[in-house]
């Protein structure tokens, strides 16, 4: 059945969820997490609140996992261009795991000393929504793509929001 496909066809697919899922990450992020299903993401914004290593948080992982798990499955028997979407998921989730969970709250010591211009954006935009315990009134919900701002030093982006 993957013979049907082109090789370049289903990387672009896999390559355009990829980058998709950040604005799907967004969305859910913004109306889900701090929405309805605040009581699997408040324990993230509140450390003092977990017991142990893991969050309630973490189960947002099934969120993103079971699409992706059905898409390679039912891609694998029916649809190749479905399994490329299911590896793009994939994709974007460990690019998340290690920018959020390993890079950011050092959740896993792997690596700490990146320093880039983007990588203290990166930084900088996570802390700006972390500022914000509560499930209202936050930002920069995403993760890859970040409001320029962020690229500044910290007090000329302070500056901007009062």
């Amino acid at each position: 059945i993957f013979v049907t496909m082109s090789a370049i066809i289903f990387i672009i697919i896999m390559l355009s969820t990829a980058f998709a899922m950040e604005f799907v990450a967004f969305l859910a992020h913004k109306y889900l997490m701090h929405g309805f299903l605040w009581g699997w993401h408040h324990d993230h914004h509140n450390p003092n609140d977990v017991e142990g290593f893991f969050e309630k948080n973490d189960l947002f992982f099934l969120i993103f996992a079971i699409p992706s798990f059905f898409c390679y499955f039912f891609g694998s028997l029916y649809n190749p261009a479905l399994f490329a979407i299911g590896v793009g998921i994939s994709i974007y989730g460990l690019i998340y795991f290690l920018i959020h969970d390993v890079y950011i709250h050092q959740r896993f010591r792997w690596f700490r000393q990146l320093d880039s211009k983007y990588s203290r954006a990166i930084l900088r935009a996570h802390g700006a929504h972390h500022v914000k315990i509560g499930k209202d009134a936050g930002e920069s919900f995403g993760l890859l793509i970040v409001h320029p701002k962020f690229f500044g030093k910290r007090k000329d982006w302070q500056e901007k929001e009062s």
